[in-house]
């Protein structure tokens, strides 16, 4: 590598963490870009001169999803990702030798609740709704500056699992207590990652150098609710769940301030550019997976 030097916007959180490690142990040089540093977005002045002679840019910034859709929190959720891509994108613009590529986060829930058939980024039909609305808002606002000298992709990442953050920690505690059977009808699809492949997805594109536009982040081997909570038993060796439905859990929704949505939507998400590319999985079940995340 010529060049190392990465920044790492929103890159406080369980997935940038991941990245802050991994790639400090490449040898890179990872500047971190959130509200709780000395770059952060009411310095857009010091964006550009660190995004200045950068390798890669990975925008992982937004407010989390795991809260009551309010008024307040819904604006929130739109403008955390739609405003600090946009500063982004215009500090890209003021460089003299901009990042050679521009990650930014995406979501695979810009697929519509889906049962019948596997969303894929061709043949992927695009839901409705609130989540909807902010993942192609976000989308739109990124894919909305045209960079000469910088390739842009966004990852259409499904559900993220490793060890000590995202969904696991509440999976568990779910499980421990008894409470592990199917939520809902337990046929709504469960799409996934291992946090490793998402690091080894942006290194492959990374040196494919013709690849951009938007890629599925998410196993080619997504489950069902049933299976994934029977998965999760199995490996915490706790012998039974009792399963929830719909109406408890709007109910455990509302105490817990967030949305039955994380839980209940279909997201049936296949990674179909990434594998016509040659890319392969090291964690393509989840049993592995969950394993590995305990």
């Amino acid at each position: 590598m010529e060049n190392r030097k990465i920044v790492l916007a929103g890159g406080t959180g369980f997935v940038g963490k991941y990245f802050q490690k991994k790639f400090s142990e490449l040898g890179y040089e990872v500047i971190v870009i959130a509200r709780s540093t000395p770059i952060n977005w009411n310095t857009p002045n010091k964006i550009t001169e660190v995004l200045e002679n950068a390798e890669m840019l990975i925008n992982l910034a937004g407010k989390s999803v795991d809260c009551r859709y309010n008024e307040k929190n819904k604006n929130e959720i739109l403008r955390s990702r739609t405003e600090t891509t946009k500063i982004l994108g215009e500090a890209i613009q003021n460089c003299k030798n901009p990042p050679k590529i521009w990650f930014n986060s995406s979501t695979a829930t810009i697929y519509r609740h889906a049962q019948d058939r596997p969303m894929t980024e061709k043949a992927g039909e695009i839901g409705t709704g609130f989540s909807v609305d902010v993942a192609t808002a976000w989308e739109r606002e990124f894919f909305g500056f045209e960079l000469e000298n910088t390739r842009q992709i966004a990852l259409r990442m499904a559900i993220i699992l490793g060890k000590d953050g995202g969904v696991i920690p509440p999976y568990k505690n779910i499980v421990r207590f008894g409470l592990g059977g199917k939520q809902g009808s337990g046929g709504q699809m469960f799409s996934w990652l291992h946090i490793h492949d998402l690091y080894r997805i942006i290194l492959f594109l990374l040196e494919n150098e013709k690849l951009e536009g938007v890629f599925n982040c998410s196993s080619p081997n997504p489950v069902k609710n049933k299976e994934l909570m029977q998965i999760f038993r199995e490996k915490m060796n706790v012998p039974f769940g009792i399963p929830t439905p719909k109406f408890l859990l709007e109910i455990g929704a509302f105490m817990i301030r967030t949305e039955t949505e994380l839980l209940l939507k279909s997201r049936w998400v296949l990674p179909q550019r990434l594998q016509e590319e040659g890319f392969e999985f090291d964690y393509p079940h989840l049993g592995k997976a969950i394993e590995e995340s305990l």
